[in-house]
């Protein structure tokens, strides 16, 4: 295992450094800093839907599931269509980037914090329950935010199509500081339940039987997973599938249950896949497409893949 780990490290030290060395300019230290900035965001962003996607397939035991079927992604493109509908493009919640990474954060958190208070006041309410649920809003609000998109103005429906699609061309430093301290003290607080994640992959009726206070655990991380989901959308866009191809890929490479192998070896992983396919976005396609359409396409691909591997088991 420390073996997989180590290679790990060292291909994502050998992708960041060709992709921050790699046809740098006559201007080096002004590129070396963007490119900096585009590392440290996608070490963030790649490790916190990793780690979020783990813990979620985690406690709802099920391999083919990602935090975005709560409806996250569609929550935060139906706040950016509602903003520019109501507002215009060039408000301040659009144009204040901090004041738009805030609102982002503050409806995703809320709204899920509402969910899971309507759902979990009463004892007895099912973990699927909250997903089905979840599923349902999330179509929901795809079908509010498509309806405001046919009736704004071209123009600004642009500015919209540009906030569906993952980038890490324009992230501000004072937002990347701040999400690394609210990233760093969720990851802190969470640290203390990965002793349960073991067990807790084998079923909620194990994990009581064990002594595992699966109830507790599960309402905690679920916020927890809400946070560095929301936080990571916020800062650079959804990138859908991202969790379900590197956490699966990690399961397969890492060939354990161990949650501490995989946890860093999802992460890396994570990193590895962003830091290249932002490699290809500038350097092959250059900056016709986006990183999020890249990752998504291979990961729906093999989200189909494992929807029939599971069905022929």
């Amino acid at each position: 295992m420390k073996l997989k780990l180590t290679m790990l490290v060292v291909v994502a030290v050998l992708a960041i450094a060709a992709f921050m060395f790699i046809d740098l300019p006559s201007n080096w230290d002004y590129a070396l800093q963007r490119r900096v900035k585009k590392v440290l965001a996608i070490a963030l962003t790649g490790g916190a839907i990793a780690y979020a996607t783990l813990v979620f397939q985690t406690l709802t035991n099920n391999r083919i599931l990602t935090p975005n079927i709560i409806g996250l992604d569609s929550l935060f493109m139906l706040t950016q269509t509602f903003i520019i509908f109501a507002f215009g493009s060039m408000s301040m919640p659009i144009t204040n980037k901090y004041m738009n990474f805030s609102l982002s954060v503050a409806g995703m958190i809320l709204f899920v914090a509402f969910l899971y208070w309507l759902l979990f006041k009463r004892e007895g309410k099912h973990l699927y329950l909250l997903l089905l649920i979840g599923l349902v809003i999330g179509t929901l609000f795809g079908s509010l935010t498509t309806f405001m998109q046919v009736l704004i103005d071209p123009n600004e429906f642009l500015i919209i199509q540009g906030k569906m699609f993952a980038s890490f061309n324009n992230v501000k430093t004072d937002l990347l500081v701040l999400s690394f301290i609210v990233v760093g003290a969720v990851a802190l607080y969470s640290a203390r339940f990965t002793k349960f994640f073991d067990i807790m992959s084998l079923g909620k009726e194990h994990s009581v039987n064990l002594g595992v206070p699966y109830d507790y655990v599960v309402k905690n991380m679920l916020i927890v997973v809400t946070i560095l989901i929301a936080i990571s959308t916020a800062l650079v866009g959804p990138i859908t599938f991202l969790g379900l191809l590197v956490v699966n890929l990690a399961y397969q490479f890492m060939g354990t249950y161990r949650h501490t192998i995989l946890i860093p070896g999802s992460i890396l992983i994570s990193i590895i896949a962003l830091v290249g396919g932002q490699f290809i976005v500038e350097r092959v396609f250059v900056f016709e497409t986006t990183v999020s359409v890249i990752i998504n396409f291979i990961g729906g691909v093999y989200f189909l893949y494992l929807l029939l591997k599971e069905s022929k088991a």
